[in-house]
């Protein structure tokens, strides 16, 4: 009996070798050969199938690189020769100022010419008279002596002396604390107002501003869709509402209170420009700047008109004028117009300047406005 417990002890032993020797040539089998003799030096190894995970595995992507808008310094330069398409009017006046003795035509077609490029009646009929007596007093019809005359007076025309600065400075409010200086930029759709608005934020940020736009303009989904395209481009934060819709000066109110958490150096506002209803318009951007006022204070009011419209964004400009007090103009599409007169007229209609330029497509297509360069592109 004892034998026999033995032998079945003994065979129970040879099983259980054989079954280990069967399992550990099958798990080398699965993973392709022996496995790595362990070292206890080496850190610890992955399972090949870990290894092969990882290998391919997508790599993170790498964060953004924020574009760096062109210095403002260059801009003009680098525009001067799209502003100097604009230029017929000047080039029309020079040659016609070139022809010696002038007959009452010649000076119907110089009054021509200032009234089709939009200068308006008042200050071309102040111009006429000013040439007729320079003209008269010169007694020359040398083209460096006429081209010097005429650049002095489109000069006073445009005018030199008015402050053209853009209010992007914060300022203390009267609790004490520090504010975002604050602009409300206005306009009819179409005009490339929300375009505008953006190009302004890399104009700030190219001069190390900390911006943040307000999308205001809560009529229009794309408006809102836009500013965060182009903000996300220059690292530039937009508050805006996520119902289409909403309450525009809710919004305004929501992006200057997050300009002065954040500790921002301007708020740029966007708003809708509507003219079916002119009464509902003004009511709405006086609502804005109201609201917006609770946060900080209002330096600056810009109304977008596009150069090209004429008369026509003569009487865009009266309607928004009444509707918030403008202190500055911000005119695009000028490049490529004859329309340029129309820098003249809109300061004497509003009594408030023109302070920046859009002269193209490109991001960076927006110059501010600088009357001695526009003059000289108006004559080359």
């Amino acid at each position: 009996m004892t034998e026999q417990i033995a032998l079945l002890l003994a065979v129970v032993v040879v099983l259980l070798i054989a079954v280990g020797i069967g399992a550990t040539a099958l798990l080398r089998r699965r993973r392709g050969g022996p496995p790595p003799t362990p070292d206890p030096d080496q850190a610890e190894v992955l399972d090949p199938d870990v290894e092969a995970a990882a290998a391919t595995a997508p790599a993170a992507a790498p964060a953004p690189t924020l574009e760096r808008p062109e210095p403002v310094a260059t801009r003009m330069q680098r525009l001067r020769a799209r502003l100097a398409r604009s230029g017929s009017v000047g080039q029309a006046l020079l040659s016609v100022l070139s022809r010696g003795d002038l007959s009452e035509s010649d000076w119907e077609e110089i009054e021509d010419t200032l009234l089709l490029a939009d200068v308006g009646v008042g200050p071309t009929t102040e111009l006429m008279d000013t040439l007729r007596t320079r003209t008269k007093v010169m007694g020359t019809t040398e083209p460096e002596a006429v081209r010097a005359m005429l650049r002095e007076e489109l000069l006073a025309l445009v005018g030199t002396t008015a402050d053209r600065r853009l209010a992007a400075t914060p300022v203390l409010g009267d609790d004490g604390e520090p504010h975002p200086a604050t602009v409300l930029v206005v306009g009819v759709n179409g005009t490339g107002k929300t375009t505008t608005v953006a190009k302004l934020a890399r104009v700030l940020v190219a001069e190390d501003k900390d911006v943040v736009l307000g999308a205001a303009d809560t009529f229009r989904a794309a408006a809102a869709d836009q500013l965060g395209t182009w903000g996300a481009r220059v690292g530039v934060e937009v508050v805006r509402s996520d119902r289409e819709g909403a309450d525009p000066a809710s919004v305004a109110f929501d992006a200057v209170r997050q300009g002065r958490e954040s500790g921002a150096d301007v708020v740029l506002v966007d708003t809708a420009g509507r003219l079916q209803n002119k009464q509902g318009l003004m009511d709405e951007l006086g609502k804005i700047k109201r609201v917006m006022s609770r946060q900080a204070p209002v330096g600056e009011v810009l109304l977008v008109l596009d150069a090209t419209t004429g008369q026509n964004g003569m009487r865009q400009a009266q309607v928004f004028a009444e509707a918030v007090d403008i202190t500055g103009i911000v005119l695009t599409k000028l490049d490529g117009t004859a329309k340029g007169g129309i820098v003249v007229a809109v300061q004497r209609e509003l009594g408030v300047p023109v302070k920046f330029v859009g002269l193209g497509e490109g991001p960076d297509d927006l110059a501010p406005f600088v009357p001695e360069e526009f003059v000289e592109a108006l004559l080359s």
